[in-house]
């Protein structure tokens, strides 16, 4: 039988470090605070960080390395690239044959370890070091500003001072090309920028240099600066590699580009577009988890959680998600049609683009060019016998009238509108042109949802001094808060010091009644709809961003970021 792993706070309780009567009190706080043992441990000034990470080096069977007596050779810090130090907190020892010994603060952090792997190329031997110890040995010894991106973008900023216009750059995404300069640069752009958890990667071309960004949780984030001289070799280097025309430089163009990142097949979606000082090219990184969060992981609260497995099982009828580009809409109609997806249902989508392939869906491509619109395909699903449909968007009357004719006639009917909020989606629809009576009695339900940042769980600690203004913006009171407490991000490597680590989605759930289809089919305006769809029982965004607050989820600056405008309005009318 395998032996049991023994616990942090009985480790130090066998060494006398912890009294065994203060366990209890500990495990309480951790539970309530969100912290792990040994976290609470060190807050409750139970025992230090040393004794906690000594604890963890027996409970996992590492070394521990006492870096105030043990000193790093200066060589040993360049077996590891300078950013990947600063970024996951990690040091190099010493390699031996195809053995590379790396200090690590966190022996759960496989992630870290797989990168190194595969980025290094060996074998990995952990060690283990307080995270205190580790952030001041890497911000004295190791210099961090020498990347290999950035270094990289120096070697071939040196090489010359103008490169052509007209430079050549050999086609292909392979190994063969690897060594090349421009290639190398671009590889390191985008391996770099899928490691960092980036959706975007933007190449924006300025008067004096070409700006490279990553969007990392829905904030853009400056990376570093391309020189100039460069502009016209990285446009081309991109443009081959999602196949599109290197000699137009006028005219806006998409493609697509597929490579292999860490062993996983990711999809580029690439688009240029002609600026002032030269193409912005922008790459939107598809990564296949995305599309497989599960319902769960939306970031309903239980109220409307129930609701939306509710209303995606209803046999027919419209449901429509809402809120601007960039919010979730589709990973959400994908997380729903992910629950759907069984053998005795027949699914149908009509995408501009496809960007997720799933299987035992039958998924359709709009291709205007050929005159294959969403309305063109819509019809043609009607005699496919379907029992689910999913039109990317509703974007015209032409579209929104063969939808609702879908939901008339028996089928469940998915789809995504543009609109600031849930009640705006029917006076949407019928601005359109769509018959105000065909709206009222073929909606089933409309959703508006945006993507708020989490706090990043490995730097969570209370606000003890939370901004007033904001808090009063929001509505939240001392009442309100009551015994909750204000938590944020302290910021740490895991989250690039943002203290923010991950997404989740804010909703705000119409669920049509006879009221409200009562006053759509009259074309009330959409304040009417609002005040009583809230009547009703619809929790806005702002409420549901209030409750992630409470929770401890998000912070009230996150929430006032989003719904800034929805709070304005609702502390105007109060």
């Amino acid at each position: 039988m395998a032996r049991r792993r023994q616990k942090i706070g009985e480790i130090l309780a066998g060494w006398g470090i912890v009294k065994q009567d203060a366990l209890p009190e500990a495990l309480e706080y951790a539970s309530e605070h969100g912290r792990r043992i040994g976290e609470a441990l060190t807050e409750l000034d139970l025992c230090n960080e040393e004794d906690v990470t000594k604890a963890l080096a027996t409970q996992f069977g590492l070394e521990y390395i006492d870096l105030d007596k043990n000193i790093i050779p200066h060589a040993s810090l360049d077996l590891i690239p300078a950013d990947l130090i600063k970024r996951h907190m990690v040091l190099p020892v010493e390699k031996v044959g195809n053995r590379l010994k790396v200090v690590i603060t966190d022996p759960l952090d496989l992630e870290t370890l797989d990168l190194l792997r595969f980025r290094l190329a060996t074998e990995i031997q952990p060690v283990l070091a307080p995270a205190t110890k580790v952030k001041d040995y890497i911000n004295r010894f190791v210099d961090t500003t020498g990347d290999e991106l950035s270094q990289t973008m120096k070697s071939i900023d040196n090489a010359g001072a103008d490169l052509p216009e007209d430079i050549e750059v050999k086609s292909g995404t392979g190994d063969e090309d690897s060594d090349a300069p421009i290639i190398r640069l671009i590889n390191l752009m985008i391996g770099e920028a899928v490691r960092s958890r980036a959706s975007d990667i933007h190449i924006e071309p300025m008067s004096d240099r070409v700006r490279v960004r990553y969007r990392i949780d829905g904030v853009c984030l400056v990376r570093d600066d391309v020189p100039k001289n460069m502009q016209a070799a990285v446009t081309t280097r991109m443009k081959i590699m999602a196949g599109v025309d290197i000699a137009e430089r006028r005219l806006p163009q998409d493609g697509r580009i597929k490579m292999k990142i860490g062993g996983e097949p990711i999809d580029f979606r690439v688009s240029s577009c002609p600026a002032y000082h030269g193409e912005s090219i922008v790459l939107r990184i598809l990564r296949p988890e995305s599309a497989n969060v599960g319902i769960e992981a939306l970031g309903f609260e239980s109220e409307n959680y129930e609701q939306f497995q509710r209303i995606i099982r209803r046999p027919n009828g419209i449901f429509l998600v809402t809120g601007p580009t960039g919010s979730g809409k589709t990973t959400t109609l994908y997380a729903a049609l992910q629950e759907l997806n069984r053998p005795d249902k027949k699914i149908i989508t009509a995408e501009d683009p496809v960007e997720y392939n799933f299987t035992g869906m039958n998924q359709c491509q709009v291709r205007e060019e050929i005159g294959l619109s969403f309305s063109k395909i819509l019809r043609a699903m009607l005699r496919q016998a379907p029992n689910i449909i999913l039109v990317g968007e509703i974007r015209d009357r032409e579209v929104g009238d063969v939808a609702i004719q879908a939901a008339l006639t028996g089928h469940l009917v998915f789809s995504t509108l543009h609109t600031n909020d849930a009640p705006s989606a029917i006076t949407r629809l019928i601005d359109m042109g769509i018959k105000p009576f065909l709206v009222a009695s073929s909606i089933q339900a409309i959703m508006a949802q945006r993507l708020i940042r989490l706090i990043c769980p490995d730097c969570r600690t209370e606000d003890p001094a939370p901004d007033r203004f904001v808090l009063r913006l929001l509505g939240l009171s001392d009442e309100v808060i009551g015994d909750h407490k204000i938590q944020k991000g302290a910021g740490c490597a895991r989250c690039s010091n943002t203290g923010y680590r991950g997404r989740q989605g804010i909703f705000e759930m119409l669920q049509m009644n006879t009221e409200l289809r009562e006053l759509a089919f009259n074309r009330s305006p959409a304040n009417l709809l609002r005040k009583a769809a809230v009547a009703s029982g619809m929790r806005t965004l702002l409420d549901d961003g209030k409750l992630k607050i409470l929770r401890g989820v998000t912070t009230p600056e996150e929430v006032a970021r989003i719904t800034q405008e929805e709070g304005l309005v609702d502390s105007e009318a109060e």
